[in-house]
């Protein structure tokens, strides 16, 4: 991608903020995708909104909410196979909380809603020796883990809508992990499989060497004032 093309798309996400909701949507199902085609490491990087967009396979895969599952096995006394109408229909939880990146950018208080991560696994039931979770992104990739103390928080969520609006495809949807405590990376987009386990297995970032325990505040070397 070369400079003055880089500027221009620049210029146009600040004309979205600018602009308002209209002018987002389009970025989203627009730039979003083809910066992140370009194999540049740019769509590390490129503001859509008030957000940053990340993808660790240089591609936004894409599901629409009829095609969507959400599957929950492994430790459970009863397997879930979930389709997006089926989260609609459990009870709803709204938050609305700062998103705080570990590279040091953060969103304060966007509004999020969905169902509460507890209540899938109260549905499913935990079975005896179960431990801690492990989040599959249908990106075929990413991969996130909680211990289940942390995944009962009634500040977790499986999340389906933000700002309003049903989640897209750059920020993640048709659903994804919100664990409003910890940094970003904790809370895993295109989410597709929870498998409940006996012990932590490390996510992503985590083989990489990020903190397993990401507490916005006390984890990976940074200051920021934690997540309430």
């Amino acid at each position: 991608m070369g400079r003055r093309v880089f500027l221009g798309l620049l210029a146009l996400g600040a004309a979205g903020v600018a602009w308002g909701s209209r002018a987002q949507d389009w970025l989203e199902r627009t730039l979003a995708p083809v910066v992140a085609r370009d194999g540049t490491g740019l769509s590390s990087f490129l503001p859509v909104g008030r957000f940053r967009i990340y993808t660790v396979t240089g591609t936004l895969p894409k599901r629409s909410p009829q095609e969507y599952r959400l599957r929950v096995g492994g430790l459970v006394d009863t397997p879930l196979d979930l389709g997006y109408g089926d989260l609609l229909a459990m009870r709803p939880t709204g938050l609305t909380r700062d998103f705080q990146c570990v590279t040091g950018w953060r969103v304060s208080d966007v509004r999020w809603r969905g169902v509460l991560l507890s209540d899938l696994l109260d549905r499913a039931g935990v079975g005896p020796g179960a431990t801690a979770l492990r989040f599959l992104s249908f990106d075929g990739v990413y991969t996130e883990s909680l211990t289940l103390e942390q995944a009962r928080r009634d500040d977790v969520l499986v999340a389906y809508e933000m700002e309003g609006d049903p989640i897209s495809t750059a920020h993640g949807g048709p659903a994804r992990l919100l664990v409003a405590p910890m940094y970003g990376y904790k809370s895993l987009k295109w989410l597709e499989e929870i498998e409940v386990t006996d012990e932590v297995v490390p996510g992503y970032w985590e083989r990489l060497g990020y903190d397993v325990d990401a507490w916005v505040g006390g984890s990976n070397g940074r200051d920021d004032d934690p997540a309430t």
